[in-house]
C-alpha cells in the first residue's frame, strides 16, 4: 500500500464502514498491514478508572481481548500517558514507555508476548470527560519496532478514522434512541443522509426516509437531497461543493444550514464533510462527500442561551429576540408573540446584527444552530 492509490482505497473504505459497521473489522486490518503491522483495534479508555475495553478488533485472538478488559486494562503501562496525548497525536510503545521497563511488565510478559507482539503504535482519536477513544496496532518479530516510517503512515489516516469513528458514534446514538423509543422517534429525530457531491443520496436511516416521505420540509427530487426552500438548497449545494474539493480531511469544520418547513416548523443540517476525493479519481464506487444530519432545532435550552448572551454581549431583550427569530420566524410574528411592536424588534434586530456580524435573519439562525451542533466535539 505504498502508492497514492492505495491509500486512497484505505481512506475510502474508512468512510464506507460507517453506514456498514461490520466492516470495520476488514478496515483494521488494512489499516494494520499499511503501518506495518499485524493486529490493530480501536479502543476506549476511561481517564479516571482506567477501565478499558476493545470496540473493534483485528487479528487479537478472543481469549486475549476478555484477558485484557478483566486485567491487563489496568496494567497496560500506555493507558495514563495516552490519556495524556491530544487528540490526533501518534505516538510508539517507546515514546510512551521505555522498551527496557516495558519488557519488564506482566502487560508485555503475559498479554504482548504470547500472542508475538514485540511493538506497538497508538494515536489518540477522541477525548472527553466521559472516555478517550484510542487506535492501536501491534507488530510481531518479523515486522521489528516501530520506527518514524510506521509513524508517518499512521498519521496519514489518523484524521479520516477520527472522522469516521466520530460519524459512527453519532450514527449510533441515533440508532440506540430508535431502538429504545421506536418507530415514533424515528419520524420525529434526526434524520441522516449520505450524499454526494452533487446532493444524490447515497443512504438515508429511517428518520431520513421519513422526512423524504412526509415531504413537508425536503424532497428526493432526481434521487437529490432537495430541501423546499430555494435558499437552503443552495446553501446546501455550496457546502457540498466545497467538501467535494477538500481531500486532505485537515479541516474537521461542520456547516450548519437553516431548514423551514411548509408548516413553519424550524430545523436544521448539520453538514459533516467526508473527504474521499482521492478514492473517487481511482474509480471507486463509493461517492458520498459528506454526512447530513437533519433535526428539529431545540435552541430552548438555558445553558445554551447564557453562553450566547455571554459571548455576544446581549442584553436579556435582545437573547429573546434572537430565539423567537429562531423559534417564531420574522418580525411580524415575532411581535405577535413577545407582544411588542414591530419596530421594537427592528430596534432590537438592528443590535443583534451589530454584536453578532450578521446582517441577515437567517444568518441569526445559523449562528445559533451553530452552537448546538450535536457534532462539535
Amino acid at each position: 500500500m505504498s502508492n497514492p492509490n492505495h491509500v486512497s482505497s484505505l481512506i475510502g473504505d474508512i468512510y464506507d464502514a460507517i453506514h456498514d459497521q461490520s466492516q470495520w473489522s476488514a478496515v483494521l486490518g488494512k489499516a494494520a498491514r499499511f503501518v506495518g503491522a499485524q493486529a490493530g483495534a480501536l479502543l476506549w479508555r476511561h481517564p479516571i478508572s482506567r477501565a478499558a475495553g476493545f470496540i473493534r478488533t483485528f487479528g487479537i485472538a478472543p481469549r486475549y481481548l476478555d484477558l485484557y478488559a478483566e486485567r491487563y486494562a489496568k496494567l497496560d503501562p500506555a493507558t495514563v500517558p495516552m490519556l495524556l496525548c491530544r487528540v490526533g497525536d501518534v505516538a510508539g510503545m517507546s515514546d510512551l514507555v521505555p522498551h527496557g521497563e516495558l519488557l519488564k511488565t506482566p502487560f508485555y510478559q503475559e498479554w504482548m508476548q504470547p500472542q508475538g507482539f514485540v511493538d506497538a503504535v497508538q494515536a489518540s482519536l477522541d477525548q472527553s470527560s466521559a472516555d478517550s477513544l484510542h487506535l492501536c496496532f501491534m507488530r510481531n518479530h518479523d515486522s521489528g519496532m516501530v520506527d518514524d516510517a510506521t509513524c508517518e503512515r499512521l498519521r496519514l489516516i489518523v484524521l479520516h478514522m477520527r472522522r469516521a469513528v466520530l460519524v459512527s458514534r453519532r450514527v449510533d446514538q441515533i440508532s440506540a434512541q430508535a431502538a429504545t423509543f421506536g418507530d415514533a422517534l424515528d419520524k420525529i429525530g434526526a434524520g441522516l443522509f449520505f450524499v454526494d457531491a452533487g446532493a444524490r443520496i447515497i443512504h438515508a436511516n429511517a428518520g431520513g426516509q421519513a422526512m423524504l416521505t412526509e415531504g413537508a420540509l425536503m424532497r428526493a427530487r432526481g434521487g437529490k437531497l432537495a430541501p423546499n426552500d430555494a435558499k437552503a438548497e443552495r446553501g446546501l449545494h455550496e457546502i457540498l461543493s466545497s467538501a467535494d474539493s477538500s481531500n486532505t480531511g485537515a479541516d474537521m469544520r461542520t456547516d450548519a444550514v437553516p431548514l423551514t418547513a411548509r408548516d413553519g416548523e424550524h430545523y436544521v443540517a448539520h453538514v459533516l464533510p467526508l473527504p474521499a476525493g482521492g478514492r473517487r479519481r481511482t474509480g471507486a464506487g463509493y461517492t458520498a462527500v459528506a454526512a447530513v444530519f437533519v433535526q428539529k432545532t431545540a435552541f430552548d435550552m438555558h445553558s445554551l442561551q447564557e453562553v450566547i448572551a455571554r459571548f455576544y454581549k446581549l442584553t436579556p431583550t435582545e437573547l429573546r429576540v434572537l430565539f423567537a427569530i429562531v423559534q417564531v420566524g420574522g418580525v411580524p410574528a415575532v411581535a405577535a408573540a413577545m407582544g411588542i411592536a414591530g419596530s421594537t424588534v427592528k430596534t432590537h434586530l438592528r443590535r443583534l446584527f451589530a454584536k453578532t456580524g450578521t446582517e441577515r435573519q437567517a444568518d441569526l439562525v445559523k449562528l445559533v444552530a451553530s452552537y448546538a451542533n450535536p457534532l462539535v466535539a
